[in-house]
């Protein structure tokens, strides 16, 4: 391993997806790296993100399915929720996962690996308790953090957020949810399945406002369901109570406010950048209003030698993104070659129970212009959801010129499997026919999509023009069938 004081081929600040995958990929493209992280290698993915959250969500679930058992003739009695093994069962999962992320793994890589805060000094130096790190490329892989929006008084109630949930101890008898978005309907759903009293709050008067607005209100009617009690179009005004305790957030939907008590408060109204205190104005790095690290279509920053990839760009912030992002800027420092980002076929998932799953062009009128050419198959006509008795989700394809597939939506238990063909389709440029013609496992959620694909197909067969062109062949076929040997009337 190079000395610490020689300049480092590439230098990442940050431990979380993006600078793990950054700098593995630069270690055997045969790169120095040096990782920088403050906290725990891992970032929010393995500690308090994706590990935790769907490990408490198959917890919820279950607890769910045995509710609704009696829908399929099995009867289960005294359900109850031990949140503390719940817990325990969040804290084993990110045990298991962990070791793939420790600073022993990343050495084990070729990546040596530096515990504490880097502040940049200049264009191709960085500070790290007071010892100066020099670098020929670097990356910023600082991700981000949960956001609290300006409500009088909300700061001093100490909510939870997304980071600080997993510290709970006891299951909130009460439990107000600020925002509508992803984390805030997968946790409240949760939070409801296991036995709190979630109230769920959002300014917009849909939940979900990223998705198709079928997929939102499919959504809005599993919560309710639940026990959730959804208030859309409801903007916080204030908040008042003891910090980290009960209290109660007031909140106006136009006609007046009310007065919501809680015993725990819970933030999810987006995330903001990591950008602070690491001197990005010294090493000539460029911020967005915002506060993310503007980039190009290569990664690289407004400085020449450093990059950004994951949560602290502007780029949609999921795991996914941030990984694959990571390796690309991570090749591109090293190698010097140019690769884009292709954000023509980026897939995301909410975890609720439906899930709701998307890629590529919107299968709604997004803008509000002239609504998208689709395609849908409700999965009351998928055998397997009439098996499983959870018919309540839809597959949806958004399609362009000549039956290419240009997006989708799809709803319903394990809808991100789903969509996983839908975003090669898109990533590829497959057309609805080319889907159709390929054999699918049944029965399967899949069917969905399938199914929505034969129908472009059949669709196109039932056009007047060609229905008359088919007619014409068969006519044709029809009448040399009828010949005594079966054969072609010869010519000439």
């Amino acid at each position: 391993m190079t000395a610490p004081h020689q300049p480092w081929d590439l230098l990442v600040v940050g431990g979380g997806t993006a600078g793990i995958v950054a700098a593995k990929t630069a270690a055997r493209l045969g790169a120095r790296v040096a990782l920088v992280e403050r906290d725990r290698i891992g970032g929010d993915c393995l500690w308090t993100g994706c590990v935790p959250s769907k490990a408490l969500l198959a917890a919820a679930g279950r607890a769910a399915e045995a509710r609704r058992a009696a829908d399929l003739g099995i009867h289960v009695s005294g359900i109850e929720a031990d949140f503390a093994g719940v817990m325990r069962h969040v804290r084993a999962a990110i045990a298991a996962i962990e070791p793939q992320d420790t600073p022993e793994a990343l050495t084990a890589a070729g990546v040596h690996v530096i515990q504490g805060d880097a502040v940049f000094t200049g264009p191709t130096s960085v500070d790290v308790g007071g010892e100066r790190i020099g670098f020929h490329q670097a990356l910023i892989a600082t991700g981000g953090r949960p956001a609290v929006p300006p409500v009088p008084d909300l700061i001093e109630a100490e909510p939870l957020t997304s980071d600080s949930v997993w510290n709970l101890e006891s299951l909130p008898h009460r439990l107000v949810v600020m925002g509508g978005g992803g984390i805030g309907c997968e946790l409240g759903q949760a939070f409801a399945r296991l036995g709190s009293r979630v109230t769920l709050v959002e300014a917009l008067p849909l939940l979900l406002p990223r998705e198709d607005p079928d997929a939102a209100t499919l959504v809005h009617t599993a919560l309710v369901r639940d026990g959730v009690e959804v208030l859309a179009g409801h903007h916080a005004v204030a908040a008042h109570g003891q910090p980290g305790g009960p209290g109660e957030l007031v909140v106006d939907d136009g006609s007046g406010e009310r007065a919501l008590p809680f015993d725990a408060l819970l933030v999810a109204v987006g995330r903001r950048p990591g950008t602070a205190g690491l001197g990005l104005d010294a090493a000539g790095v460029e911020v967005d209003p915002q506060g993310f690290v503007t980039v190009d279509a290569q990664l690289r920053t407004s400085n020449a030698r450093i990059w950004a990839a994951g949560d602290v760009t502007p780029h949609p912030q999921f795991t996914h993104v941030a990984g694959v992002h990571g390796s690309l800027a991570a090749s591109n420092a090293v190698l010097g070659v140019r690769r884009r980002v292709d954000a023509s076929a980026i897939p995301r998932v909410t975890f609720t129970d439906p899930e709701v799953a998307a890629v590529g062009a919107p299968t709604w009128s997004a803008d509000g212009g002239k609504p998208p050419l689709t395609v849908t198959r409700d999965h009351a006509d998928v055998d397997r959801a009439q098996a499983e008795g959870r018919t309540d989700g839809f597959s949806r394809l958004a399609l362009g010129a000549r039956g290419r597939i240009l997006g989708g939506t799809v709803v319903g238990p394990r809808a991100g499997e789903s969509l996983a063909e839908v975003t090669l389709a898109v990533r590829k440029g497959l057309t609805a026919t080319d889907l159709a013609g390929t054999t699918h496992p049944y029965p399967t959620y899949g069917d969905g999509v399938w199914n929505a694909a034969i129908a472009v197909v059949q669709g196109r067969l039932a056009a007047p023009i060609t229905r008359r062109l088919l007619a014409g062949f068969v006519a044709l076929r029809r009448a040399w069938g009828a010949r005594p040997d079966g054969r072609r009337r010869p010519r000439g």
